[in-house]
This record gives structure tokens, C-alpha cells and sequence, in this order.
């Protein structure tokens, strides 16, 4: 004879539940509780007007924001959502629900506040070893700049249109210079024609000079390594006695490369390779999370295409979804797709 034990989610309780007695001891959820109330939030209280309905505490929003992004849930929809569904964020919000406009609100409005008191919150895991520094993963995804691909200037092109147009302005000086002896074409205006041309060159000129200074910057970081290289190189030649293998690192060209580009339009953006194929004119979002607590302990949004620099990549050149060991990412057990296999990164203390 079978022995179950009762199934009942009828009967009521004598008492009304307790939301401490929800979760475990240890649980992050209440790590995120304890350290958001020991957090000085006067800026935010002090900024309430006290008048109309009540207000969701700043203490409850905030824990709801910090647990959410910790655990990868970062839409106030599903934030909201989550303080039903998710027992962790039901003892967060002590059991309230607010709303996803006024999650969204809430962050909108203290949003530099916001960024102050997540280091802190970061600052104090680590103290408490919450928080272990060490495996990483590191994720990007390219975010489109509000510009097209199609107005990048590389700096051949860029000295191509200049001689062009630098021919066009002697033209026109000559024509100028003929037009005492013989009537101009109807509609030609040689002082308009001349602004415009040299409005186009000073603008080109202006690009090239920020070219120019961003190959002036990447080659001294170049020079930089190329000087560590031969350092190290040299210091293994002395402590072995023997000449080291392989070839001797090749010096960095400086200037401009023909391929250098610059966007008329964004010159912040650069030019990516997206998913699907193709190009476009792109910043590269990153965010890196402890594999061990999954807390995201930095974020950043770059220039650079590639997650990580080539030096410390671990297999091929291409830009990689997460740059941590395979088995100690959170997502490659989830769906191993999303991951290449790489040398895990070991990351000093903050």
C-alpha cells in the first residue's frame, strides 16, 4: 500500500507565514538585504516630496535592482514578475510587488546614486567572501551606434578626395582668373564653389588629424609591448644561455594605416563585425560576471571588436561569447553552444 505524504493547498494558516523562514541561512538573498540596509540611502529618502499614496521604499527597490542584476535579470518587467514567481525576490521585496514603471522610474531617477552604492554593494561581498575574485566570465555584444557604416572615411579615401579636391580648387582659380576675359556658365558662382570645396577639405582635414592621432596613440601602446617583448626576450636569452626560439618580434609601423577609419557622422563607433555576417558601425557592450556567486562585478562599453585583447585569448582569433573555462561558466552547462572553451582568467583582487 502506498504511503504519500497529504497534498493540501486549501487549508489557511492559524498564523500569517513569515518571509524570514523562506530561505536558507546563507542564501544571497539575504546577504543583498542585510548590505542594501546598512547602506547610507538619505540622498534617495531625502528626495521623496512625502505627500500622495505611499511609496515603495528606496531600500526595497534597490534590493530588488542589485538581486535582479546579480542573478541576470535586468528587464523591470520580468523583475516585476519575478517578486510572484521568485521566492528570493519575494523576501527582497518583503513580500510587496511593485510595478515595472516604477522599478524603471526608480532607476531612471537615481541612476548615479545607483552606480555609487552597486560598488559598495561589490565592495562589501568581497569583504565578506560573498564575492570570489577569480574565474570570470566575460561576455560582449555589439550595440549599433547611431551612425552608418556607410560614412566612415578611411584615410586613403580621405587623401584620395583631398587631392581631388584640391585639383577642383585650382580649377576653379583659373577659372576665376579667366573670368575678366570671358563670361562665366550660367549659375556658376566661383566664390560659393570655392567655400564649399574648402569647407569639404578643412572638414577632411580635420578627420585625418584625429586619424592621425589615433595611430599616434595605438603605436606607442604598440612600442610599449614590442619593448616588453625584446625585454623578455632578452632575459630568457641570458638565463638559459641560448638563443631564444622562434622569431624576434618585428618592430610597429608608425602613422596611419591606408585602412584606418574615422565615422563623419559618430567618430566614437567603430567598425565591427556583427552577428549574421557583415559589418557595421558598432560600440562593444561587455559585462563580466563571477562565475562562483554570478554577481556582475564590472561593465563597460568599448571600441574595441574583440571581448578580450588577442594577448590573452585562448584559442582563435575570433571575438568569443564568454572567455572563461568551460566548466566553471554558469551558461555553458545551460547550452554549451553559447561558450568556446578557453584558458580561464584569473583576475587579481579589487
Amino acid at each position: 500500500m502506498s504511503n504519500f505524504r497529504e497534498v493540501d493547498r486549501e487549508t489557511g494558516f492559524l498564523l500569517p507565514p513569515s518571509v524570514n523562514e523562506w530561505l536558507p541561512g546563507q542564501h544571497l538573498a539575504r546577504f543583498v538585504v542585510e548590505v542594501v540596509e546598512s547602506l547610507d540611502l538619505r540622498a534617495m529618502t531625502g528626495d521623496y516630496r512625502g505627500s500622495g499614496s505611499a511609496s515603495y521604499h528606496p531600500a526595497v527597490l534597490l534590493g530588488i535592482l542589485v538581486y535582479g542584476y546579480a542573478s541576470g535579470v535586468f528587464s523591470s518587467r520580468k523583475l516585476e514578475r519575478a517578486t510572484y514567481d521568485s521566492v528570493a525576490l519575494r523576501f527582497v521585496a518583503a513580500n510587496q510587488h511593485p510595478d515595472h514603471d516604477t522599478i524603471a522610474t526608480f532607476r531612471r531617477r537615481f541612476l548615479k546614486q545607483i552606480e555609487g552604492l552597486f560598488v559598495q554593494v561589490l565592495l562589501l561581498a568581497r569583504e565578506m567572501g560573498m564575492l570570489k575574485i577569480g574565474t570570470v566570465a566575460l561576455d560582449g555584444t555589439k550595440v549599433h551606434a547611431n551612425a552608418s557604416r556607410h560614412s566612415a572615411l578611411s584615410y586613403e579615401h580621405a587623401g584620395k578626395i583631398e587631392a581631388q579636391l584640391k585639383a577642383e580648387v585650382g580649377e576653379l582659380l583659373a577659372k576665376a582668373e579667366a573670368a575678366d576675359q570671358a563670361d562665366l556658365p550660367d549659375g556658376l558662382s566661383i566664390p560659393d564653389e570655392l567655400a564649399r570645396r574648402e569647407d569639404r577639405l578643412a572638414k577632411l582635414a580635420a578627420a585625418q588629424a584625429k586619424i592621425e592621432a589615433r595611430a599616434k596613440e595605438r603605436f606607442a601602446h604598440e612600442q610599449a609591448e614590442y619593448q616588453a617583448k625584446l625585454a623578455a626576450r632578452q632575459a630568457r636569452a641570458e638565463k638559459t644561455g641560448k638563443k631564444p626560439r622562434g622569431k624576434p618580434p618585428e618592430p610597429p609601423a608608425a602613422g596611419p594605416r591606408a585602412t584606418d577609419q574615422i565615422n563623419l557622422t559618430d567618430e566614437e563607433s567603430r567598425i565591427m563585425p556583427v552577428a549574421g555576417g557583415g559589418f557595421d558601425q558598432c560600440y562593444n557592450a561587455q559585462a563580466a560576471v563571477a562565475a562562483d556567486s554570478l554577481l556582475v562585478i564590472a561593465s563597460d562599453v568599448v571600441q574595441a571588436a574583440n571581448s578580450l585583447p588577442s594577448r590573452r585569448r585562448g584559442t582563435s582569433s575570433r571575438s568569443s561569447p564568454c572567455w572563461t573555462s568551460s566548466t566553471s561558466c554558469p551558461r555553458h552547462s545551460a547550452n554549451p553552444q553559447h561558450c568556446w572553451p578557453t584558458t580561464a582568467i584569473s583576475v587579481p583582487p579589487m
